[in-house]
């Protein structure tokens, strides 16, 4: 066989094992597992970093706020260093809406070793405490929640110990109506299933650790537990960082994704979707030169050769690599169908996923580029080195 055709072949081969043996990462069927009611509701602290964040709250904040929960439950945002009046917007909104006790607190700028959402998360944590809440639901501030949310969360976390969960985390829904985000935003939680299975966070003794921090129920003993946010401060992907810890000091997690929690944060340019995924890419790759050297043949192998050794193989008249890799781009395709299907987007978009691995691959290395020219991680008008003792490994 010619070169072309042990490529595709290669390529074949990885997506069968994608398909069968890579924890069926690609099925969009872990969702909030229905649990009975508790016969007491615990108390909850809701906790809500928030840096610039005027546009998002009248969307946000009022869903919060009327939440249908039995027990006790109060928000804390932490405006952090806004310059848009994001705290006094939280204050009028809470009045004029009522609903869940509403406190905002400013901790100022985080100390140095502290990445800025984790330094307002712990500020968050250190007021809800006072109180003694038994769990903490840590959201985002342009995350949407509808009414019922907090109880369906509490309700899945179930009891403590053993035939409960420490930490209940959901994947919100992104927002999909622009022709990039259609194109972006499904492939962006289908990678991160890829990365990390949803089945296998969720077997009780699996290695494999994450959440998504848009939506994260949090057992305060738990959190303690693992000295959350302490442990995770420098943190660029905080959330897959806590789950982490969450599971290393003995804690239960599940993860999976939404139904009833959104996001509401437009991203209709593909520059701000190029922002949002480059700005933490490189440091999922633990800022590892290697790691980026064997991840660009990586993706090229698995995304683009499918299409490309197709078309060679027709018209070099190879017809091994015309049908491997048709055949592996089939297979690619019907991986990413039920993800489109979730995100009610047409079906097809589904052979356009070699095109949108490739952008992926070049945010990837921009990534690696701002991060040597000093501009790495860079978000809201900070940016993070790296981490000496690196949390995400």
């Amino acid at each position: 066989m010619s070169a072309v055709a042990w490529i595709a072949v290669g390529s074949l081969i990885v997506w069968v094992w994608l398909l069968l043996g890579h924890g069926f990462y690609w099925r969009t069927d872990q969702r909030l597992p229905r649990c009975h009611d508790p016969a007491r509701w615990p108390s909850v602290a809701v906790i809500v970093p928030a840096r610039d964040e005027a546009e998002m709250l009248p969307v946000s904040l009022p869903s919060l706020l009327v939440q249908d929960y039995p027990g006790d439950a109060w928000i804390v945002l932490v405006d952090d260093c806004s310059s848009d009046g994001t705290g006094q917007l939280a204050r009028e909104l809470a009045a004029r809406r009522g609903g869940l006790p509403l406190t905002v607190v400013t901790p100022g700028e985080p100390e140095a070793g502290w990445t800025g959402k984790l330094w307002a998360v712990r500020h968050g944590i250190a007021v809800a405490r006072q109180d003694g809440p038994d769990f903490l639901l840590l959201t985002d501030a342009d995350i949407a929640h509808e009414p019922d949310s907090l109880r369906e969360l509490v309700a899945a976390a179930g009891p403590g110990g053993p035939e409960g969960f420490d930490l209940v985390s959901q994947m919100a829904r992104l927002r999909v109506a622009s022709v990039w985000e259609r194109l972006v935003v499904p492939a962006f939680v289908y990678f991160f299933g890829q990365l990390y299975p949803f089945r296998r966070v969720n077997r009780a003794r699996s290695r494999t650790a994450a959440a998504a921090g848009g939506c994260v129920l949090l057992r305060t003993e738990a959190a303690e537990r693992a000295r959350v946010p302490e442990s995770i401060r420098q943190a660029v992907i905080d959330d897959v960082s806590l789950a982490r810890e969450v599971r290393r000091s003995g804690g239960r997690i599940w993860l999976g994704l939404a139904e009833r929690v959104d996001s509401v944060r437009p991203s209709p340019r593909l520059r701000d979707l190029w922002r949002m995924v480059a700005r933490s890419a490189y440091a999922q790759l633990r800022h590892s030169p290697l790691l980026l050297a064997g991840t660009v043949p990586g993706l090229l192998l698995v995304y683009a050769a499918p299409p490309a050794t197709l078309a060679a193989g027709v018209l070099t008249g190879e017809g091994t690599a015309a049908w491997a890799g048709g055949a592996a781009w089939a297979l690619m395709t019907a991986t990413y169908l039920p993800m489109l299907a979730y995100y009610r987007q047409s079906l097809w978009l589904g052979p356009l996923l070699p095109l949108t691995a490739m952008l992926y691959l070049l945010m990837t290395v921009d990534s690696a580029v701002q991060h040597y020219r000093g501009r790495g991680a860079a978000w809201k008008g900070r940016t993070y080195p790296r981490p000496d003792a690196a949390p995400d490994r």
